[in-house]
């Protein structure tokens, strides 16, 4: 995982709190566990201890990945973008050719997205074919599922200089 991972700094704080939450409550919490399971007596048949034991080996590989992509990090402000072309960050209005229905999303990094909350990765299918790309062009979407949509870029907005 050696690849850039674009981050908005909304995204950047919330990879913080989380590896902070990841290694100062949960190692706390999963610690304390582990230590109360020991207490019932023999492990080999104690399932509280390895509940406690693969809870741990999934918060540590969560620090690992979440430190990982701290690492390959790079945050892109409001103040390196076009203010014309979708990018991180970027609030994108666009309606459907087919259904006339217009949407508005707001372009994150990948582990930031939330579709019902209009925020998409810039990764996914409808966030690649947006990426990029300016108002008045329409693009063609090709979702896993195999169907097609035609979308036109109404609005492109960047978000304020020091955050949104």
């Amino acid at each position: 995982m050696a690849d850039e991972v674009l981050l908005t700094p909304e995204g950047l704080a919330k990879l913080e709190s989380e590896l902070n939450h990841l290694k100062t409550v949960k190692r706390k919490e999963i610690a304390e566990r582990i230590k109360a399971a020991r207490d019932f007596g023999d492990l080999s048949e104690n399932s509280e201890y390895d509940d406690a034991k693969n809870e741990q080996a999934f918060v540590e590989g969560q620090i690992l990945r979440i430190e990982q992509m701290l690492r390959n990090a790079r945050i892109v402000t409001s103040e390196e973008l076009d203010p014309e072309v979708v990018n991180l960050g970027s609030t994108v209005t666009v309606r459907d050719e087919d259904t006339g229905t217009v949407s508005t999303y707001v372009i994150v990094g990948s582990h930031e997205g939330d579709p019902p909350s209009g925020r998409i990765s810039y990764q996914s299918p409808v966030g690649q074919a947006l990426y990029r790309r300016r108002a008045g062009d329409r693009v063609e979407v090709q979702t896993p599922s195999g169907s097609r949509r035609v979308l036109e870029i109404l609005e492109v907005r960047q978000p304020q200089a020091g955050g949104r």
